[in-house]
């Protein structure tokens, strides 16, 4: 596996598999690398000739100065698990690298945006908008790997690839959890003990709302339900829970009986650590 740490030898790199033919797959990460990633790299390796893992933690989809200073960062144990998992070339450039200028470039995605976490992390959507274009462009790849526990991103992503014309397809995986339920997430490495021991209440509190959904209740009773749950733990602070259209994640007012699927997406706070999870309910 090479490890390469500029713009200009992926470039290279990208050129020499382009010319040989080779399909090329990207997964994009902030590192941290868990079993959610792996499993991407993994079919990444599966499907394409050539597999380049990035590993960047971007500043400008940080909206919290604290959560980007203690976001984990271990490069030598996160490359140490993507060679025997396919991965061909790790990308891990600096911040200098990927931002030789401050970017003034603003993207703006509409009512996508304005909603859940573009509502509470403003400015977030475009800084992951910044930084996957340029992925985009750096690996030209024909295929790109994510996973549906950032729900919103991955239609934020699929809106860029569409708006811009990018020729890739974009793939999908579930959402990896732990075998109590906890969605696999980087930021779970900061739990404290007694944190993570709650933690799994996340999913179940989206269980009885997919519940609750499929006996027909009203999207507010779903939400008050889920707040109830949640708010018995102390240790856990919800930020929101939204019940959305599953394809233009918009908030249902009334009912759901147009829809063929229900997006049930919560972010909730353990000590200072921030968590989002979802569950898409087929009706």
């Amino acid at each position: 596996m090479n490890i390469l740490y500029t713009a200009a030898s992926l470039l290279t790199h990208v050129e020499q598999w382009r010319q040989a033919g080779k399909r090329i797959g990207l997964v994009p990460t902030m590192g941290a690398l868990h079993e959610g990633h792996l499993q991407l790299v993994r079919a990444a390796a599966a499907a394409n000739d050539v597999v380049v893992v990035s590993i960047f933690v971007n500043p400008t989809q940080f909206n919290n100065p604290d959560d980007f200073r203690l976001y984990p960062r271990l490069p030598e144990a996160d490359a140490a698990l993507l060679g025997p998992a396919g991965c061909t070339a790790l990308f891990l450039p600096s911040v200098e690298e990927m931002y030789p200028t401050p970017t003034v470039l603003r993207f703006d995605f509409g009512s996508l945006e304005r909603v859940m976490e573009g509502a509470h992390r403003p400015g977030h959507f475009n800084g992951v908008a910044t930084v996957v274009s340029k992925l985009f462009h750096l690996c030209q790849p024909h295929r790109a790997y994510f996973g549906q526990k950032d729900l919103q991103q991955v239609a934020i992503i699929r809106q860029l690839v569409a708006d811009l014309s990018f020729a890739l397809e974009l793939v999908v995986f579930p959402t990896v959890r732990e075998e109590d339920g906890l969605a696999m997430s980087s930021r779970n490495r900061r739990l404290t003990p007694d944190e993570r021991a709650v933690a799994p209440r996340l999913y179940e509190a989206l269980r009885q709302a997919a519940d609750l959904v499929q006996a027909g209740a009203a999207p507010a009773a779903v939400q008050a339900a889920v707040a109830e749950y949640l708010a018995a733990t102390p240790a856990i602070s919800l930020e929101y829970i939204e019940v959305a259209d599953a394809q233009t994640l918009q908030p249902l007012p009334g009912s759901w009986q147009q829809q063929d699927a229900v997006a049930l997406c919560l972010a909730a706070h353990l000590g200072s650590v921030r968590l989002i999870d979802n569950i898409v309910v087929k009706l």
